[in-house]
């Protein structure tokens, strides 16, 4: 931390469940059959303020793999963030797209963490009181990025793209977005914004990977025993958070608007990946898919 700055109180809501991710990313890292390494994610858990104490390897729960939060939920965490590593990593290296976005980008350490072509620039963006407290932890552990990190305070409920464009990014360029964890958050009509924002921004060529959650605002699961386990493990019912709106389908408005899109089970990727959640009884992870697209046309506006 810098020196006289107090250590950032995660107590509740959204902002604690980008602390629970880290912790499940220490853990991953930490695992034998671990399949990402975040150097950083364990400094930010140290450093954090919250209601109960996080572990950061696999040994310090009780349960171990078992436990359903930090063992299967720890996994399915871990596997999504090495699929949006691939994503991202497979965009710049074999499409050749240097502008990399993440939206709502939490406690995420790719700009650091992964391998980048020269030439690419990572834009973030999320609050600025969850950036400082990320910029404090990484700066005390000498963290340096081998490429521009760009760096965009928005919620992603006002003008986040006039900020974005600010900060350098060029819409007339492919470009790569994620949006990892946010989108189950989100009002419906904050959804729609949001991902016709992406594509008014998206040129030709470029890719997008985000996360949904069919069914989020019913009872069965928003008070699935996954998510009601957060509350005594991590201080937070992370179903509780999520928007109680029917869901849009995104997909259908982003195909409508050039995009070509497909989806998959998270258990599609345990099986490809070789490590993640498999299915269980009274299963909350299987109503989550992953998705990806590329847009293949830009429709004329005249």
């Amino acid at each position: 931390m810098k020196d006289g700055a107090s250590p950032f109180r995660f107590s509740a809501g959204v902002t604690l469940t980008a602390l629970l991710v880290a912790a499940a990313r220490a853990i991953e890292t930490r695992h034998p059959q671990g399949m990402i390494k975040d150097p950083y994610a364990e400094a930010f858990v140290r450093a954090a303020e919250t209601p109960v104490l996080l572990p950061v390897s696999i040994e310090e729960v009780p349960d171990g793999d078992d436990d359903p939060v930090w063992g299967r939920g720890g996994q399915y965490f871990a596997l999504r963030t090495r699929v949006f590593d691939d994503f991202l990593q497979d965009a710049a290296h074999h499409d050749g797209i240097r502008q990399l976005v993440l939206l709502g980008a939490g406690l995420d350490t790719r700009a650091l963490r992964l391998d980048w072509p020269p030439g690419t620039t990572v834009f973030e963006v999320d609050r600025c009181d969850l950036f400082d407290f990320k910029q404090d932890v990484l700066t005390a552990a000498g963290a340096r990025p081998a490429v521009p990190y760009r760096f965009v305070a928005a919620d992603l409920e006002t003008n986040w793209a006039r900020k974005l464009r600010e900060a350098g990014f060029d819409p007339r360029q492919p470009s790569a977005w994620v949006i990892e964890g946010v989108i189950p958050y989100l009002p419906a009509s904050v959804e729609r914004d949001l991902l016709a924002t992406v594509s008014a921004l998206s040129a030709e060529g470029s890719v997008i990977g985000y996360e949904i959650l069919r069914g989020q605002e019913t009872d069965e699961i928003r008070n699935n025993s996954l998510y009601a386990d957060t509350e005594e493990k991590v201080g937070v019912h992370l179903g509780g958070l999520f928007s109680g709106d029917a869901r849009p389908d995104s997909a259908a408005a982003l195909t409508a608007a050039g995009w070509e899109m497909s989806g998959e089970s998270v258990y599609g990727f345990t099986r490809r990946y070789g490590r993640g959640p498999h299915p269980g009884v009274d299963d909350a992870i299987s109503h989550a898919r992953w998705l990806r697209g590329r847009r293949v046309r830009v429709p004329r506006t005249d």
